[in-house]
């Protein structure tokens, strides 16, 4: 891997739709004094995270910080965002992107987070992207992640000295590395962690489909475990863009039952579909989403029409300038994560200089599991590699609240 520091990690776990906030069961006392001060600061900002809004060393050790709502213009719509004051020196400003939860930004795993990274100084923005709550995967989210980097810049510059800072979950992470890309001007990537993301699309809808997935991109296939509705969160992403009304609504359908448990076979759904009165441009797409070769999946893809390949083709990294990322990236990723591949998060720390990957066996940051000491020690090294890009508290006053309007 190019310029990519590969290490085994357990991270955050979160059911399903959550952020990564919880399920650690973090280490109580750590090989004594031979840690570093580093190292502690480290676990108990894990061990802060894992507790949630109960009780830990670093609620004790520090101010709690406030929570203000946002108001501000995406394009020709307003949207929201929470702002997350530390009330102690800042050594950074960060926006938190979610993963899919459908309270957004008030998903109470995710407002645990938020105020666990400002506990740890960072100033931290978490903006509501639609995608987000509704489940879907879409282009236009870009606009609201660069928005809210963008407004983070302008509202604090002492803070963004260095940049702005992005911690993204699953499909987000593609999302910010286009946003960061899209807004460089404007607000300058100080560093973008990504947890459980992705570089290639079609690698992506492979393993939704039929569980299969590569390292770099060739060898054998290998078998994994996805996540049955992840195949359908796909099928509503795409059916959005489809030109025909009709196909829109029948697919939309098919998506919300087999979320909750699908029970036909495919040949039966397709059938059902098609005497609904699915057009051409649906029963393509639907096709591509009961497939379960993988071989079959390349051929699948280029008889998408235009508007779904023009979206993949938009949310893809593979073949992107990703220069705004170079030794800017930190990747984390579960080598059980049901959604998405650990091999995409190695691909993009190959495609991306001096990027640091962690890739953590036992772990999925969709379901909280308990992988040991030595993945937990190495989540500490993970969070060290984040909290070392912090500005040092001597070099920054503590920020207040004026004109801001208190949740």
């Amino acid at each position: 891997m190019r310029n990519a520091r590969t290490r085994i990690l357990n991270t955050i776990g979160a059911k399903r739709t959550a952020a990564i906030a919880g399920g650690l069961g973090l280490l109580a006392v750590i090989l004594g004094g031979c840690v570093s001060q580093q190292s502690w600061e480290a676990t108990r900002l894990l061990r802060d995270i894992d507790a949630g809004s109960r009780q830990s060393a670093l609620k004790e050790q520090t101010p709690r910080p406030s929570r203000t709502t946002l108001q501000y213009p995406v394009g020709d719509t307003e949207t929201r965002a929470d702002l997350y004051e530390p009330h102690q020196p800042i050594g950074g400003a960060l926006v938190l992107v979610p993963g899919f939860t459908r309270e957004g930004k008030n998903d109470p795993r995710v407002v645990n987070l938020a105020t666990s990274l400002a506990r740890a100084r960072f100033l931290v923005l978490v903006p509501d992207v639609p995608g987000s709550r509704q489940l879907r995967v879409r282009l236009e989210d870009t606009q609201d992640i660069g928005a809210a980097m963008v407004r983070l810049a302008a509202l604090r510059p002492e803070a963004a000295e260095q940049g702005v800072a992005v911690v993204a979950i699953s499909y987000a992470v593609g999302l910010a590395a286009i946003a960061s890309r899209e807004v460089r001007a404007e607000a300058p990537l100080h560093f973008l962690v990504g947890v459980g993301g992705y570089y290639d699309t079609a690698a992506v809808v492979t393993y939704a489909t039929t569980g299969r997935y590569r390292l770099k991109g060739s060898g054998p296939w290998r078998a994994g475990d996805p996540l049955e509705e992840a195949k359908w969160v796909f099928l509503a992403s795409n059916a959005a863009v489809l030109d025909s009304p009709r196909d829109r609504a029948i697919l939309e359908r098919i998506s919300e039952r087999c979320f909750e448990g699908c029970q036909e076979e495919t040949e039966v759904l397709l059938r059902r579909a098609g005497e609904d009165g699915l057009g051409p441009e649906g029963l393509a797409l639907l096709r591509l989403i009961t497939n379960d070769n993988p071989d079959r999946v390349p051929d699948l893809l280029a008889a998408l029409p235009a508007s779904v390949k023009a979206q993949l083709e938009g949310l893809s990294l593979r073949g992107d300038d990703l220069d705004v990322l170079a030794g800017r990236l930190v990747l984390v990723h579960g080598r059980l994560d049901p959604m998405i591949p650990y091999s995409e998060s190695l691909a993009l720390a190959d495609a991306v200089p001096d990027s640091e990957v962690f890739v953590i066996d036992g772990f999925s940051h969709i379901t909280p599991r308990d992988v040991g000491w030595s993945g937990k020690l190495q989540l500490i090294d993970a969070i060290q590699a984040v909290l070392s890009r912090r500005t040092a508290p001597s070099e920054t006053a503590v920020l207040g609240t004026e004109n801001l309007t208190e949740r």
